[in-house]
C-alpha cells in the first residue's frame, strides 16, 4: 500500500521561505539600527542628601524632613528622552512614607539634568518590626532609607519617537540625622527599564 501527499506540503514551502526571509530582513534592520544608535542606560545618582528630621513616635507616626539632589545623565549620542511624568517616593522599612512630584522635562543627547526631591511631613508607618529597626538605627546614628524614582518616558531617535516606557531608579541611602551635606557620599541608583 502506497500513500502520496499532494499539494499541501510543497505549496506551503515557498510561503514559509518568504516569511523566514522577511523575519531575517527585519532582524538585520533592527541589528543595524541598534549598532548605529548603540543605546546606553540612563545613569541616576544622588549627589547630596540631608535628613534634618527623622523621628518615629510611640504611635508609629514618622516625622521626616529629607532633601536630595539627584543627577540624571543621558549618556547617549543619538537618543534624547522625554520625561512625561516623574515622581520620587521615599520608603522606610519597606513602607512608603512620602512622595514628591517632579517637573517634566526633555533631556537632549549626552545631557545631565538635576532634580531636587523634597520630603517633609509626617505619616503613619505600620510595619511589625519598624520600631525595633528604628531604635537600632538611631543607636547606630544612620538610617537606611530607599528613594525610588518612577517615570513615564519616550525616546527620540532622529525624527522617530517611541511609545512610553516606565523605568524605575532605586536609590539606597544610608543617612545620618542632621549632618551637613559635606558628610554625604554620592550614591549611584539602580535603573531598571
Amino acid at each position: 500500500m502506497t500513500f502520496t501527499l499532494s499539494g499541501g506540503v510543497e505549496g506551503s514551502r515557498p510561503d514559509f521561505q518568504v516569511h523566514l526571509g522577511f523575519v531575517i530582513a527585519i532582524g538585520i534592520i533592527v541589528l543595524v539600527v541598534w549598532l548605529v544608535v548603540h543605546p546606553n542606560k540612563v545613569k541616576v545618582y544622588v549627589t547630596d542628601a540631608t535628613l534634618s528630621e527623622f523621628n518615629l513616635t510611640s504611635t508609629n507616626t514618622l516625622n521626616y524632613n529629607l532633601t536630595m539632589d539627584v543627577m540624571v545623565r543621558n549618556p547617549n549620542k543619538k537618543i534624547s528622552i522625554y520625561y512625561d511624568w516623574i515622581e520620587a517616593r521615599a520608603f522606610y522599612d519597606g513602607e512608603r512614607f512620602a512622595y514628591a512630584g517632579l517637573p517634566t522635562f526633555h533631556q537632549g543627547h549626552k545631557n545631565t539634568t538635576m532634580l531636587y526631591p523634597f520630603f517633609d511631613g509626617q505619616n503613619l508607618v505600620v510595619g511589625s518590626g519598624t520600631q525595633g529597626r528604628f531604635n537600632t538605627e538611631k543607636n547606630d546614628g544612620f538610617y537606611n532609607i530607599d528613594v525610588n524614582i518612577y517615570a513615564k518616558v519616550r525616546f527620540k531617535v532622529w525624527w522617530f519617537k517611541s511609545n512610553k516606557y516606565s523605568p524605575k531608579a532605586k536609590c539606597h541611602l544610608r543617612l545620618p540625622l542632621g549632618v551637613a551635606s559635606s558628610g554625604f557620599t554620592t550614591t549611584r541608583c539602580d535603573v531598571d527599564f
